[in-house]
C-alpha cells in the first residue's frame, strides 16, 4: 500500500508539472514585460484627435502611436498644431515620458500623458477617419 501512495503522488506530481509546462509555453513567463515600443519625438510627422483625451500620432511613414491623457486636454481635438515633449530625453516609451502642449485661448496648455502604445494595423483601420493622422 505504501508503494501505491508513492506512485499516486509521483503521477500527480508529473501531471502538475506537465500542466504547468504546457501553460508556460503558451503564456509569457510570470514577471516578464512586453517589449517596449519607443519613438523619437523628431519622427512625429502628423497627429489627429477625435476627443479631448486621446491623440494619435503618425511616427515616420507607417507607425501610429496612441497617447491617452490623464485628463481632458481641451481643444486638442480641433487645433491645427501641437507639440510632443519628452521629459528627460528625446524618445518616448511610456506615458510618464511624454507631455502634449496644445494652444488655447489662455496660452499653451500642458497635458500630461498617461499611456503610450503603438497601434496594430487592424486598430489603425478601425479608427474613425477624423482620428487617423
Amino acid at each position: 500500500m505504501t508503494w501505491n501512495i508513492v506512485l499516486i503522488a509521483a503521477a500527480a506530481s508529473l501531471i502538475a508539472t506537465a500542466t504547468a509546462n504546457a501553460k508556460s509555453a503558451v503564456e509569457p513567463a510570470a514577471g516578464t514585460k512586453p517589449a517596449r515600443q519607443c519613438f523619437w519625438t523628431h519622427q512625429v510627422t502628423n497627429f489627429a484627435s477625435s476627443d479631448s483625451r486621446v491623440v494619435n500620432l503618425r511616427v515616420g511613414v507607417k507607425d501610429i502611436y496612441q497617447l491617452e491623457m490623464f485628463g481632458r486636454c481641451n481643444d486638442v481635438d480641433w487645433t491645427q498644431k501641437i507639440a510632443v515633449v519628452s521629459r528627460g530625453g528625446s524618445n518616448i516609451c511610456s506615458g510618464l515620458d511624454a507631455e502634449i502642449i496644445a494652444p488655447s485661448t489662455l496660452g499653451p496648455q500642458r497635458c500630461p500623458v498617461r499611456t503610450v502604445r503603438k497601434l496594430t494595423v487592424e486598430e489603425v483601420k478601425a479608427l474613425p477617419k477624423r482620428a487617423r493622422p
